[in-house]
C-alpha cells in the first residue's frame, strides 16, 4: 500500500501545519526553561554523563541511574532531525528516577550533516549499546517527542539481525507527537536540511512498516497541536494497532507543553508510559 501524495498542499498550508515554532510563539521560554531545569537535574542527580556509543561527538548517552530500579526509560530528543540537544531534557529525568525508573538520554547527529536513515543507524547503535550495559538489566521503555517519536517506531521496525538483544527486552515505547508519514515534510521548509525525495519519504514512513519489537505503545498528541500533528499521531496508532496500548490527544497541551505531562505524576501520559513497566 503506498502512503497518500499530497500534491495539492500548498507551501504556506504545510508550514502553518508543520512548524511547531510557528505553531507556539512563545516557544523559546520552553527551551530557556528545558535548559536551567536540565542544569540543576545534573548537578542534583546522581549521572554517568556522555557515555559514547560512536566516533562522532554527538554519539554520546547520559545516564541517569535509580535506586533499586525497576527498569529503564531510553529518552530520544526532538528537533525536527536538525536541532536540539540531550543536555536540554536532562529535567526529565527527576520524574522517573524519583519512580524508581534509570533514565537514559540518546543523543544523534543531525541534518543536514547527515539524513534520516544516518540518525536512524544512530539510534540503533545507541540502543544496542545501552541493552549491553548492566545498567538496563532489567524491563526497558523506548520513548520519544517529535523526530525523537518517530525514531522510537523506527527502532521498533528495525530487522531482527540487526538487533544486539532479545527484543522481548523492550517492554513498550511511548511517541509524543511524532511524525511518521514523511510526504508532507517534502513541501515544508526543513526539507532543506533533510533533504527528502519522494521515493525517500515514503520509503522511511512507517504506517506500513513491519514490526520486529511487538511490544504496546503509548501514542499521544497534544489537544493544541496543529490539526495534522493530531492526525498523524491518530493514523499511526490506528496503523500500528493491536500493537498500539494506548492512544491519547492531551486537551490544552501543545507540541512543548505535553512533554510536562510525560513527568507528572497522575497525568493520562505519565501514568500510562509507567504503566508500560508493570506487567
Amino acid at each position: 500500500m503506498q502512503p497518500p501524495s499530497f500534491p495539492a498542499w500548498d507551501p504556506a498550508t504545510v508550514e502553518r501545519e508543520y512548524n511547531n515554532r510557528l505553531a507556539v510563539p512563545e516557544h523559546p521560554k520552553f527551551f530557556e526553561r528545558w535548559e536551567r531545569d536540565s542544569e540543576f537535574a545534573r548537578k542534583s542527580l546522581s549521572s554517568r554523563l556522555d557515555l559514547a556509543y560512536g566516533p562522532d561527538p554527538r554519539h554520546r548517552i547520559d545516564l541517569f541511574p535509580a535506586k533499586n530500579p525497576r527498569g529503564t526509560l531510553i529518552f530520544i530528543h526532538g528537533g525536527y532531525w536538525r536541532a536540539l540537544d540531550k543536555r536540554m531534557f536532562a529535567w526529565l529525568a527527576p520524574s522517573w528516577v524519583a519512580a524508581g525508573v534509570n533514565v537514559a538520554n540518546v543523543n544523534y547527529r543531525l541534518c543536514p550533516q547527515v539524513g534520516l536513515d544516518d540518525i536512524t543507524e544512530d539510534v540503533l547503535s545507541a540502543t544496542n549499546l545501552l541493552m549491553a550495559q548492566e545498567f538496563t538489566q532489567g524491563p526497558v521503555v523506548v520513548s520519544g517527542h517529535s523526530a525523537g517519536g518517530y525514531q522510537v517506531a523506527a527502532l521498533f521496525a528495525t530487522p531482527r539481525d540487526r538487533l544486539a538483544f532479545d527484543p522481548a527486552r523492550i517492554v513498550g515505547g511511548v511517541s509524543i507527537s511524532g511524525l511518521f508519514e514523511l510526504e508532507p515534510l517534502l513541501h515544508y521548509s526543513a526539507n532543506e536540511d533533510l533533504r527528502l525525495d519522494l521515493d525517500s519519504a515514503r520509503r522511511l514512513s512507517l504506517l506500513e512498516a513491519r514490526r520486529t519489537i511487538t511490544a504496546p505503545l503509548v501514542v499521544a498528541a497534544g489537544g493544541a497541536e496543529t490539526s495534522e500533528f493530531q492526525r498523524q499521531s491518530l493514523d499511526f496508532a490506528d496503523a500500528w494497532s493491536p500493537q498500539t496500548r494506548t492512544s491519547l490527544i492531551l486537551p490544552g497541551l501543545n507540541h512543548f507543553s505535553i512533554l510536562d505531562a510525560f513527568i507528572e505524576r497522575g497525568q493520562p501520559l505519565h501514568r500510562e508510559s509507567l504503566a508500560l513497566l508493570e506487567k
